[in-house]
């Protein structure tokens, strides 16, 4: 048994291991496990906390995402309402365009019929006053003819006008 290389070999394997254990190396594999140990503990620590962080600014941009599309749909609206008032702001003002040059039209129309009224009955006149003219010329003559040509043309004329 002592000439097998086995025997030594456990023999050596046994002496090797009593010496880690005379030396304590077993306490520092356990407290390097401890250690590895604490630092994972605390690295899932960080972690949870993390996540936790992250969860509620999740819900703070979820809430301002939200609020976001609430003034989003509320510039909407408003942009909606105004173009429909400035729409019918626009048709008003437009009626009013329409309205005020259909006046000036009217208005327009109606001065020149006064004019071509009052021309028609400048130029009725006017001829009225010549062929009173010519009649009483013609049938009257001397001083006394002139002077009733004279006045019975100024009473034309002022009637007429």
């Amino acid at each position: 048994m002592l000439n097998n290389p086995d025997t030594w070999v456990a023999v050596a394997f046994v002496i090797f291991i009593g010496g880690l254990g005379y030396l304590g190396v077993h306490r520092l594999i356990g407290k390097a496990l401890d250690d590895r140990a604490a630092r994972i503990k605390a690295e899932l620590d960080e972690a949870r906390k993390l996540k936790e962080e992250a969860a509620q600014l999740l819900a703070q941009y979820q809430r301002k995402r939200q609020e976001a599309e609430g003034e989003a749909q509320e510039i909407i609206a408003s942009a909606k309402a105004e173009a429909d008032r400035m729409a019918v702001e626009a048709k008003a003002k437009i009626e009013e365009f329409v309205a005020r040059r259909t006046k000036m039209a009217e208005a327009k129309i109606a001065q020149a019929e006064a004019q071509a009224t009052a021309d028609v009955r400048a130029a009725a006149a006017d001829a009225a006053v010549a062929a009173a003219e010519r009649i009483l010329t013609q049938e009257t003559k001397g001083s006394l003819g002139g002077e009733l040509i004279a006045k019975g043309i100024d009473d034309v004329r002022k009637k007429l006008n």
